[in-house]
């Protein structure tokens, strides 16, 4: 695809994708760097990348610390001048390597990493395709846009006394071990959805829904709905499957479904239907109308240990924005 081709200029890091938005610029993130990359349209397709490190718009814990550099960014969304992004919010088990002893490898699984950067939700203003620490409001007179985010390890204190989400982020239990990861976000107004790879309780896929506000300068916080709570849970029937990217389409959701652990499986898309307009916490079953699979991918083959190949449910996510988003 020539869309592919053009991506190649970003380099090396280009494999390692986990999140996309259209605006009149295509946004790109990746979970293993500190920055965003833009392409611009062309006559061609997107090419001219701009690389946007995020330590100039959001405090973050860089490298000269020793405390790691990647923001492991799973979501992208844009919404009212400003640019969304979410880190996974998990815990990582250090993987076997094919250069350890069984006895080394043995060991690395004993060790669980927490990295400070991956527990960000944040938005940075995004005015005529520039991200700004802060800027004017580009039709709001007497306005100022500031990039701002929630406090390091807020989601996590809000949910930790949760029944369902408490006991995992209590137990420290790594992503891909079906722990607690985010891996998509949906920004309308002042509400934000989060869809998460895991848990999967007993086949039952969970998305948050919490509303955002200013807090200060550079600081956001959860508010509170009309309805007393901070926040709210949708489990959704997806075949035991994890959510791995969210879109918006109009009212409705675009899910992009996917194994929550590190196997072979399909990766299925659905719509949930109004699924911006859910008014209270709710447990949605597949059915016409209502939560509805729109297309799904073959198994993955494995050609070798260690290797698999099959469609990436990331690249999925980007074309699926590509196909079935305008521009915002």
């Amino acid at each position: 695809m020539e869309i592919q081709q053009k991506l190649l200029v970003l380099g090396t890091n280009c494999q390692d994708l986990s999140a996309a938005v259209w605006t009149e610029h295509l946004w790109l993130a990746s979970d293993e760097t500190m920055s965003l990359e833009r392409l611009s349209p062309s006559p061609t397709g997107y090419d001219q990348p701009q690389q946007f490190p995020l330590t100039e718009y959001l405090d973050l814990v860089d490298d000269t610390t020793g405390a790691g550099v990647e923001v492991d960014i799973e979501g992208l969304d844009y919404q009212d001048h400003y640019l969304w992004l979410v880190g996974s919010h998990a815990t990582k088990r250090k993987r076997v390597r094919p250069d350890r002893s069984d006895l080394e490898n043995i060991r690395r699984l004993t060790k669980i990493e927490a990295d400070p950067n991956r527990y960000l939700l944040a938005r940075i203003p995004l005015v005529d395709g520039i991200l700004y620490k802060t800027c004017p409001h580009p039709s709001q007179l007497g306005e100022q846009l500031t990039a701002a985010a929630i406090g390091r390890t807020k989601l996590l204190t809000l949910l930790e006394e949760d029944p369902h989400l408490g006991p995992f982020l209590t137990a420290g239990i790594p992503g891909k071990d079906n722990g607690f990861d985010v891996e998509g976000l949906a920004v309308m107004g002042n509400k934000v959805w989060l869809g998460l790879r895991g848990p999967v309780l007993r086949g039952w896929a969970i998305l948050l829904e919490l509303t955002v506000e200013a807090r200060g300068p550079g600081l956001l916080r959860f508010r509170r709905g009309a309805d007393g709570l901070a926040y709210r849970k949708h489990f959704l029937d997806l075949g035991g499957l994890g959510i791995r990217e969210l879109c918006r389409d109009g009212d409705d959701l675009l899910i992009l479904a996917g194994p929550t652990m590190i196997l072979q499986g399909v990766i299925r898309v659905f719509r949930l239907v109004k699924g911006l307009l859910l008014a209270e916490p709710s447990l949605i079953t597949q059915q016409p109308g209502r939560l509805e699979v729109l297309f799904e991918t073959p198994p993955c083959r494995k050609i070798r240990p260690g290797r698999r190949h099959c469609p990436d449910p990331r690249g999925i996510a980007r074309g699926l924005r590509w196909a079935c988003t305008k521009p915002i």
